[in-house]
């Protein structure tokens, strides 16, 4: 309330925090659920009473102004009720119980999905950033309103991020850029994605934002004279097809701007000479006959027509996209689309509540914004910690879409660079754990190739098939992503098992004993001394090289684990290697082992055994004194191939390349790699890579290579020292 000094003529009355949002919902609300809103106000007011906020003013005012951006996209009664009371369970003590009894049980629910997230004490502020995150998407799992209420949160407190800190100011508003923008285009919110970015800009990089806002002030007269013309020649045009629309210039905004030079590698002055318009129509019908309208004025630019009508965007975002060559030359962006895919475009998931599509469920949600949040609930069932949801839930925020087609005809939306492994995920979790091979087209094509818009893929499985380590180098959404990493540590978790049993079985049988002579008592003492709940975390701890099996045998058998009593062991018998261990057993890139090779296993934590051949550089001086080393020997029954490095001279002839992979084929090996280390005008060196079975096989090839005529020397390199 204010009120003039005494003598200076009439009152004037402010109106109220309630009756501001009241003149913002009685458009679109009737009387009751207004008066279940004022309730809510009432009751906000009064558990903030005495809390100010950081800038001196009620508390009250957060709350009301994240109601009244709410208000402006007209959510629900029960969302803008949501919004008013969002803090009052962290801020005031008030229990989530207190709230459905006096309001009901959806608000209660929406209160307590969007109240500030407890701050639990991480390691680092990104983890608890991650922490956070994974605390949201579980909320909005459970009512999309959730996610909008938090928008609007952050958005007010983005306006009035001036009494902050610059530290804590720019720390809020990286998270935004980061997390919180693309959250909103993830659901279509386009105002409130762009209100965020632009705060964002100028809080991150307010240099950088005053600096391209000065050069867009600069050339706005000559920017506005081009458009002008451009807009009256499609009014013209559209006018003579007897199409009644509205045309408007597209306003670049800042940071926009911004990202298309830092992404692009483009000049301030190339960004600024394409013009962007946006025709909006009424019915579907009118907007294709624009598009001829406009395509028979200007000529379109081949390749950058999109249809997002008849293909949405994963958000629901529909659109004709084209773009022609207009006056001087400049390209010409041109949007066009239908007043209802307008509103759309701007409120996203909330325009479900300005159409009131189904007024029976008001919590439904569009199908795009459930798919996605879907999937990020997938990747937060299968990620390793929160930090790997993060990372995962960024690059699947706000991509750049290519459509594929299945061979059925279904349409998968994926991020601009996926895979055929992308793909596979995307159908279904086990089709991309236990895919081989891909056609693209109809014709056989390499896993890590990317995929273009409207591609048909077909995903050839096998199902003993596993996940490949490599594949992570070139996958690109997170659900993928997460899956292998899910997959491969579970691979390496059984692998390391068998071979901690083995490891453990070894120590044990030199101590003439083994591992069921060992009492459960015995073994509870030392799985509680070292720290493990369950044998088989002890046993996979053995196996990825994290402590010495025969310290843990003697440990079992004598009760010591003192330094001296396991020096005075003797070493166990050598591990035999039986090539099929998998993740936690390696061969050393250095030397090259194959069956036949004196060898040593070097334990190396968390990752196993790497095998070196006995006299490679790396290893020979060291294996007395390291005590990482394992004594490990070859077992008669090992399987696999195994890599090999070969050199050799050869004659510069032509087709001499053709005859050495006939030559190796025929001795059944395979060329894994191979390059051209010197070349002179009549002799070249060549290093080779072959996959061999063992030192007998290895010695048939080298013979049969020696024996070409166009083949000088062959050896084989092993890093030896």
């Amino acid at each position: 309330m204010e009120t003039q000094p005494e003598g200076a003529g009439a009152i004037t009355v402010a109106p109220s925090g309630f009756e501001l949002l009241h003149q913002d919902v009685v458009e679109y609300l009737d009387e009751e659920k207004i008066g279940q809103i004022e309730k809510a106000y009432h009751y906000a007011e009064k558990a903030h009473f005495s809390q100010q906020r950081q800038s001196g003013e009620p508390y009250i005012t957060h709350p009301l102004a994240v109601a009244r951006i709410l208000a402006g996209l007209q959510m629900d009664h029960q969302t803008l009720m949501a919004a008013l009371l969002h803090d009052v369970i962290e801020d005031t003590g008030v229990e989530k119980k207190e709230l459905s009894e006096l309001f009901d049980e959806t608000v209660g629910e929406l209160v307590d999905g969007v109240s500030k997230l407890n701050q639990i004490k991480f390691e680092s502020r990104a983890e608890a950033q991650a922490e956070n995150f994974q605390k949201m998407a579980f909320a909005m799992s459970r009512d999309i309103r959730v996610i909008i209420v938090k928008l609007a949160d952050r958005l007010h407190n983005m306006r009035t991020l001036g009494c902050l800190k610059p530290e804590k100011k720019r720390r809020i508003a990286k998270e935004t850029l980061e997390i919180y923008a693309p959250i909103a285009n993830r659901l279509g919110m386009y105002d409130i994605r762009l209100e965020l970015e632009e705060l964002g800009f100028h809080a991150v990089y307010p240099m950088r934002a005053r600096r391209i806002a000065a050069a867009v002030k600069a050339s706005t007269g000559h920017h506005r004279e081009i458009v002008d013309k451009i807009r009256q020649a499609l009014g013209e045009t559209l006018k003579e097809r007897n199409l009644t629309v509205e045309v408007e210039g597209r306003e670049k905004h800042l940071y926009s701007i911004y990202k298309k030079m830092r992404d692009n590698r483009k000049s301030f002055s190339e960004i600024m000479d394409v013009y962007g318009f946006r025709i909006v129509v009424d019915t579907e019908d009118q907007c294709y006959r624009v598009l001829g309208a406009v395509h028979s004025h200007y000529k379109p630019i081949p390749g950058r027509f999109k249809d997002y009508i008849a293909i949405p965007k994963g958000n629901g975002y529909q659109s004709l996209h084209t773009t022609l060559i207009g006056i001087h030359g400049a390209p010409i962006e041109i949007q066009i689309r239908t007043q209802e895919m307008e509103a759309k475009a701007n409120r996203g998931v909330a325009s479900h509540w300005f159409y009131k599509a189904n007024e029976s469920d008001p919590t439904s949600q569009s199908g795009g914004a459930h798919r996605w949040i879907k999937s990020v609930m997938e990747l937060q069932k299968f990620a390793g910690n929160p930090l790997e949801f993060i990372e995962n839930v960024k690059i699947d925020l706000f991509p750049d879409e290519v459509y594929i087609f299945t061979p059925k005809g279904r349409i998968m939306e994926l991020p601009k660079g996926a895979t055929a492994i992308d793909f596979a995920y995307a159908v279904h979790t086990d089709i991309g754990n236990t895919c081989i091979a891909c056609r693209i087209n109809r014709r056989l094509a390499p896993l890590s190739q990317p995929l273009k818009n409207g591609q048909t893929v077909e995903v050839i499985t096998k199902a003993d098939s596993k996940p490949y380590i490599a594949w992570l180098n070139f996958v690109v959404t997170g659900k993928a992503k997460t899956n292998i990493r899910h997959t491969l540590k579970n691979q390496q978790r059984d692998q390391s098992r068998v071979l901690g049993r083995r490891l453990l079985e070894q120590s044990l049988s030199y101590l003439d004993a083994d591992l069921d002579s060992i009492s459960d008592e015995q073994m509870s003492v030392v799985l509680a001394e070292f720290g493990f709940q369950t044998q088989d975390e002890l046993l996979e701890d053995l196996g990825l090289g994290n402590r010495m099996s025969y310290v843990v045998a003697y440990r079992l058998l004598l009760g010591d684990t003192e330094s001296d009593g396991a020096e005075n062991l003797s070493e166990p018998q050598p591990l035999a290697i039986l090539g099929t261990e998998g993740m936690v057993l390696s061969y050393a890139k250095c030397c090259h082992p194959i069956p036949g090779d004196a060898i040593v296993g070097r334990l190396r934590k968390g990752r196993g055994v790497m095998i070196h051949i006995e006299t490679c550089k790396n290893v020979a001086d060291e294996i007395a004194a390291v005590k990482d080393n394992l004594m490990v020997r070859w077992d008669p029954e090992v399987t696999g191939d195994f890599s090999v490095s070969l050199m050799m001279e050869t004659l510069n002839e032509r087709g001499v390349l053709a005859t050495l992979a006939a030559a190796i084929a025929k001795s059944d090996a395979d060329i894994e790699k191979i390059e051209f280390a010197e070349k002179g005008s009549t002799v070249g060196t060549i290093h080779l890579d072959v996959a061999v079975k063992n030192r007998i096989h290895l010695a048939r090839l080298m013979k049969r290579l020696r024996a070409l005529k166009e083949i000088g020397r062959v050896v084989r390199l092993k890093n030896s020292a």
